[in-house]
């Protein structure tokens, strides 16, 4: 064995030990936490081996050097999905770290009342594939939830996700290479804006879905963000939901009540700049009995839309159809025509304040794929006469309040 064979072990033998005891003391850390703590990570780039956990815990601070000085490296994994997982917490703050390369999702927060990421950063380094985790930054079933400063590049499914929560902000955030940048799912009361949302599969995604326990998503705004060139093929694990979305979605709206979209800037998303559809859409079963499977009360206004003259995608069935009908000049607002039929009055007509209203929008075309008259066969979309009368969408609606959270920042 050579001096030069021989330093080199001796060089590993010594990191690893190094890197191991720094995973044990940051363990220990957060299950020794007192309230009032603030765990501090150094700068340098530590791998780690297994998910960190931190649970029952208030009043929390774990700050690390800064996004790019301290990265917690997943890349050699062997236990655990999740890079960071926080349970059943108060009032938790995260802030100047990195993580990277988790077997699943890079930080879950569940079941905490007052959860920030401030310049956070959840990455797959290896592009977009989709043995890459899930979720980025992934706070599921909370409640006053800061998103802010941070990012998220190569997720499998999304890459900021907030799921079945209450009272929510996602701003001043990058989201790249992923099948979803940012999703708002099953979540009441969110307010996304100033948000860079670029070459994903879908920019900004706002869903409800069956078979969760919290339902009836409603009051999100969408605003102020910078959605372009979201063209990136899907590349999300066969079952997924988001494996159904269209390469070039800028915002889709799924299933949810009382949305307002405004003051956006939505370019180059070559398939739609934004989408409104039911859940019939998916063309999945619904069991949930306490599913309401359309949108109500969806309000677009004051966005400004660009688009490239550019084919949309023809590896999805309605980007193929789109093809089909528009070929490089396909609208800006699609529509599935599916009104929530319990406001219907007498007349079958849905009030103003129910309805898909559309309003001052720059350069916007608009397309109502009627879906319950025109897919009752495989032919009748390539032969149906769809509206792009966007007047029959003229009227405005009470905008949606300010969310306000109930969290120390």
């Amino acid at each position: 064995m050579s001096k030069v064979t021989f330093r080199l072990i001796i060089i590993n033998i010594f990191l690893s030990t190094a890197f191991a005891n720094f995973e044990k003391e940051l363990q220990t850390q957060l299950i020794l936490a007192e309230p009032g703590d603030t765990i501090t990570l150094d700068e340098g780039r530590f791998e780690i081996l297994g998910t960190l956990s931190m649970e029952g815990k208030e009043n929390i601070v774990i700050r690390g050097a800064g996004m790019d000085q301290t990265i917690l490296s997943f890349s050699n994994q062997i236990e655990g999905a999740q890079g960071l997982s926080i349970t059943n917490c108060k009032r938790i703050i995260l802030e100047n770290f990195t993580i990277q390369n988790t077997i699943g999702d890079g930080i879950k927060v569940q079941y905490t009342d007052g959860i920030v990421f401030r310049n956070i950063k959840a990455e797959w380094t290896g592009g977009p594939k989709e043995t890459n985790g899930a979720y980025g930054l992934y706070p599921v079933q909370c409640s006053n939830v800061l998103i802010e400063h941070s990012m998220s590049i190569g997720a499998s499914d999304a890459g900021l996700y907030v799921g079945q929560s209450k009272n929510i902000i996602v701003r001043n955030s990058e989201v790249y290479h992923n099948v979803a940048g940012i999703e708002i799912e099953n979540s009441i009361n969110a307010d996304v804006y100033n948000n860079y949302a670029h070459d994903n599969t879908g920019g900004i995604l706002i869903f409800d879905l069956p078979d969760l326990i919290q339902k009836s998503g409603k009051n999100v705004r969408i605003f102020n963000n910078l959605i372009e060139n979201n063209n990136l093929d899907n590349f999300a694990p066969e079952g997924n939901i988001v494996g159904q979305v269209p390469p070039g979605t800028g915002i889709m709206v799924m299933a949810v009540e009382k949305v307002e979209i405004f003051k956006n800037t939505i370019r180059n998303n070559k398939t739609a700049g934004t989408t409104i559809v039911s859940y019939f859409i998916t063309e999945e079963a619904i069991e949930d009995s306490l599913y309401n499977p359309y949108t109500a009360s969806i309000y677009i206004h004051d966005n400004i839309y660009e688009r490239e003259s550019q084919l949309p995608t023809l590896n999805h069935d309605i980007g193929v159809l789109l093809a089909l009908r528009f070929r490089c000049h396909v609208p800006d607002i699609i529509y599935d025509g599916m009104p929530d039929p319990r406001y219907a009055n007498a007349d079958g007509q849905i009030p103003a304040d129910r309805r898909l209203c559309l309003e001052n929008n720059l350069n916007a075309g608009y397309v109502n794929l009627d879906i319950s008259k025109n897919f009752n066969k495989w032919y009748s979309p390539f032969i149906a006469s769809f509206s792009t009368d966007k007047d029959e969408c003229n009227c405005s609606q009470t905008p949606i309040s300010a969310v306000k959270l109930n969290i120390i920042e």
